[in-house]
């Protein structure tokens, strides 16, 4: 049975995601603490509940998704895994930091890819992955069947949806994304979205007014 922690990091107000089972092996998915008090605030978490991470996973690779990236990579000797088109991203983010007035640090490069229908496994778990562009190429979703939980990233919000206005957005492609993965998903599905509260697929389905399909 897969369990979840969300903390809630940077000046974005990002929500990072750690998931683990009965075998204590952790992910940790979109990493993005910005200071040494966010840092210190994710490795109480894992020490304290005596969790081994085995694997950072990303929903895509915006800044303030990846901002603890490296850290965690080197405190806990673990590798990085995104979709091959969250390179772009990656090799950009110091640049876009910039923008924000967010100095980047140190940058953790991507080192396994996975995509559509590839599973991401930790322990006795195993999330399916969905390919989900439009707020960003490369954005993924991760969906836990057994547990009735996807984790949506930036793709779909409590009544909202990502930004389609940055690079390599496109708002038809992000509804295309919604309404032919997530929303094929059972209606009780709680989706974790990569920022504020969680919701339900169902509820989106009825009332989100960028996606809704009705009843």
């Amino acid at each position: 049975m897969i369990k979840l922690k969300r903390f809630t990091f940077n000046a974005f107000q990002e929500n990072t995601y750690v998931l683990w089972d009965e075998t204590n092996q952790c992910i940790i998915i979109d990493p993005g603490m910005q200071d040494n008090r966010e840092e210190t605030e994710l490795v109480d978490f894992i020490e304290s509940n005596e969790l081994k991470p085995v694997k950072i996973v990303l929903t895509h690779a915006h800044i303030d998704h990846i901002l603890g990236c490296w850290f965690t990579a080197k405190k806990f000797n673990i590798d990085l895994y995104a979709h091959k088109d969250a390179v772009q991203f990656v090799v950009n983010s110091t640049r876009d930091g910039a923008v924000f007035g967010i100095q980047m640090g140190k940058t953790k490069g991507i080192d396994h890819f996975i995509d559509e229908n590839d599973g991401v496994e930790f322990g006795n778990s195993k999330l399916k992955v969905f390919l989900t562009p439009g707020h960003a190429d490369g954005s993924l979703c991760f969906y836990a069947s057994d547990e009735s939980f996807v984790i949506t990233g930036d793709v779909l919000f409590n009544q909202s949806i990502g930004r389609t206005d940055l690079p390599t957005g496109s708002y038809e492609l992000l509804q295309k994304s919604i309404w032919e993965k997530l929303f094929t998903l059972p209606d009780e599905t709680v989706a974790y979205p990569g920022h504020g509260p969680e919701t339900t697929i169902g509820s989106e389905k009825v009332s989100n007014p960028f996606v809704a399909i009705g009843t």
